[in-house]
């Protein structure tokens, strides 16, 4: 199965870019502004007004690394969001790997791109120059 797999070095402190992959309230602040924590701390992602829906169940959530499941979407059905972040002399270093593609589709290769997109967002929000989120909730940002 081919993965998605994105490193990026962050000029933050480990929490913090930790804090930024554990929790749906702040995928708002840098990947996708329609954001839904539901109760059994499932967490809801919408795009282009809802027309794409995600929905990630929280597998591992360690010190170092969080996982995600996605339980939604037709290819990203069952595949896992994992961030792990190492310290380092200069911040830390993100290793992030969308895992468990059933194959390598057009609509993958988009993926590879906007996630490469969203660690920069990503690293821009942990280093404290926020660009807010890639997705506002009917369209693309700018």
């Amino acid at each position: 199965m081919p993965d998605i797999h994105h490193r990026i070095q962050v000029a933050a402190r480990l929490n913090v870019a930790m804090n930024l992959v554990a929790g749906g309230p702040r995928f708002e602040r840098w990947w996708a502004e329609d954001v839904v924590t539901e109760a059994d701390g499932r967490v809801t992602l919408g795009f282009f007004n809802r027309a794409t829906i995600y929905r990630l169940r929280l597998l591992e959530q360690r010190p170092e690394a969080v996982s995600w499941r996605c339980e939604s979407g037709d290819e990203w059905h069952e595949t896992e969001l994992r961030f792990g972040i190492q310290s380092g002399r200069e911040g830390v270093l993100l290793d992030f790997v969308h895992a468990g593609w059933r194959n390598e589709t057009p609509y993958f290769t988009s993926c590879n791109t906007t996630w490469g997109e969203l660690m920069f967002r990503l690293k821009a929000e942990a280093e404290g120059k926020p660009r807010g989120p890639l997705f506002r909730r009917a369209s693309l940002a700018y």
